[in-house]
């Protein structure tokens, strides 16, 4: 079974209860699955902390009008209110980003990876560092899992933004570079 499908079914059910007072409790279910800290630590899910609002802000937004679908995620969203999409949006801006990789990187993958994003010209939208700035996400120590995933969606073009500039981004960037691409993304210092 697809690990979507397993999430899908686990948070169909749930959404934001009404009675939680806090905002704490309200963002419980959201940090189970991105990492109580802004880290995930599930498969495919990606770390939400030092995301910038704005980013934070639409991408909620896409959920909740399923312009952006993930059952899961379309299921937590219906309910939130434009009040809450901005609260949710400054509570992800507040996270923590993830921490630098302090393991050694393959030499060899980071020099592909870096090749390509210099190649691609990701420093321009994603800022030199790629920690993303307004409505453009930080992509520097994101899961590497999850980077993979997102590219090759772009790609094939499953994936769909709220502009066209990362599936065009993606035509010249071949099936076999992705992985070196979100190695190198994942494993910045």
């Amino acid at each position: 079974m697809r690990i979507t499908t397993i999430f899908a079914m686990a948070f169909t059910s749930i959404t934001f209860p009404a009675s939680a007072e806090t905002l704490q409790e309200r963002a419980a279910p959201c940090l189970a699955c991105h990492g109580e800290r802004g880290t995930s630590e599930t498969g495919n899910t990606p770390s939400l902390g030092g995301q910038q609002a704005p980013y934070a802000l639409i991408q909620l937004f896409m959920f909740r009008e399923k312009l952006r679908v993930f059952e899961p995620m379309n299921e937590m969203a219906k309910s939130l209110t434009d009040d809450d999409l901005r609260t949710f949006s400054d509570l992800i801006a507040a996270l923590p980003k993830p921490a630098v990789p302090t393991d050694a990187a393959d030499a060899a993958r980071m020099a592909r990876g870096e090749a390509l994003a210099k190649q691609n010209r990701c420093n321009t939208c994603h800022n030199t560092d790629y920690s993303g700035k307004e409505n453009v996400p930080r992509i520097a120590n994101q899961r590497e899992d999850y980077l993979a995933k997102t590219l090759a969606e772009y790609k094939d073009n499953s994936r769909h933004g709220y502009d066209a500039t990362m599936a065009d981004v993606m035509q010249t960037v071949g099936k076999d570079q992705i992985a070196d691409l979100a190695y190198y993304l994942a494993h910045l210092r």
